[in-house]
């Protein structure tokens, strides 16, 4: 299996028909479905069915394209790791939402002001994502908020935390109140993030199992949920600083109380072999 094939695969996929994606990548249908054709008889799958608009991938094809994906991925990653002998290259960092975000930058605003030839790449997810990227490779740095279970990880607690709390419309009877206790949340329609909605810190705080709770949405963007809760459709529990509340939003923000804190924890692999750049945000980090 070659890395070439690969991408003329994902071409396909991409652009959903064979001869469009043929001349994107310059060479004839036939060729490209012969390729396509080897690939197959090297798997023993069928990767796309021709219908009258174009391909549908198999279940296979789904599952080839989230692999060659990865696969292309590191081996971009690869490339930049051996781009020179100069401090330069990208970081990774997986994070999920988190106004802690801003510690990460700071430490990159001084790396790049030492060390102009190092980049980043930021890659959004919630913990389940995080930890998979940083698994197979794919990320340096997993940035977590609250409790993960994170054990098979070298980890550091950084010197921030937010604040959970729920997103509220400034016409709800709640925004009248300065802070939340878990008695104002029963019987109420609610939007909670995946993640969220697993932990057990909510469980704790609530005195309940989360699921007796009245949840009728849940999402991994923050942004969306929001959206969802200027439109009527409940209240959103979050974490304090990742959505606009000004006044002119329409929304507010309410902390929790008692008072509920989430620790943001930076994790790697054991063993992890850095590039250089890696190295340096590490070391940046630490200090």
């Amino acid at each position: 299996m070659e890395l070439r094939t690969l991408k003329y695969f994902l071409e396909i996929a991409k652009e959903g028909n064979v001869t469009r994606a043929a001349d994107r990548l310059h060479m004839t249908q036939p060729t490209l479905s012969r390729q396509i054709a080897q690939l197959e008889e090297e798997l023993g799958e069928k990767l796309y069915i021709r219908e009258s608009y174009g391909i549908r991938l198999t279940e296979e094809g789904l599952l080839l394209k989230k692999r060659a994906e990865e696969i292309l991925e590191l081996e971009e990653k690869i490339r930049v790791e051996f781009s020179g002998h100069d401090i330069n290259g990208t970081v990774y960092i997986g994070a999920g939402e988190t106004a802690g975000i801003k510690h990460i930058g700071k430490i990159l605003r001084e790396l790049r002001e030492k060390y102009s030839g190092i980049k980043y790449r930021m890659i959004s997810g919630d913990a389940e994502d995080i930890t998979d990227k940083l698994d197979k490779g794919l990320i340096d740095f997993g940035l977590f908020v609250g409790k993960v279970n994170l054990n098979k990880y070298n980890c550091m607690t950084l010197n921030d935390f937010d604040t959970w709390g729920v997103i509220v419309r400034r016409d709800d009877e709640l925004a009248s109140k300065n802070f939340i206790v878990p008695e104002y949340l029963r019987g109420r329609e609610l939007l909670f993030s995946h993640q969220a909605k697993t932990q057990g810190e909510f469980s704790e705080w609530l005195g309940c199992p989360v699921k007796e709770l009245n949840i009728i949405g849940t999402h991994n963007l923050v942004y969306n949920a929001s959206v969802m809760v200027r439109e009527g459709l409940g209240i959103l529990i979050t974490i304090d600083g990742i959505i606009n509340t000004e006044k002119e939003s329409g929304l507010k923000f309410i902390p929790l109380k008692p008072e509920m804190k989430a620790k943001l924890i930076l994790a790697w692999k054991k063993e992890a072999v850095f590039s250089k750049s890696a190295k340096k945000f590490l070391e940046f980090i630490k200090q």
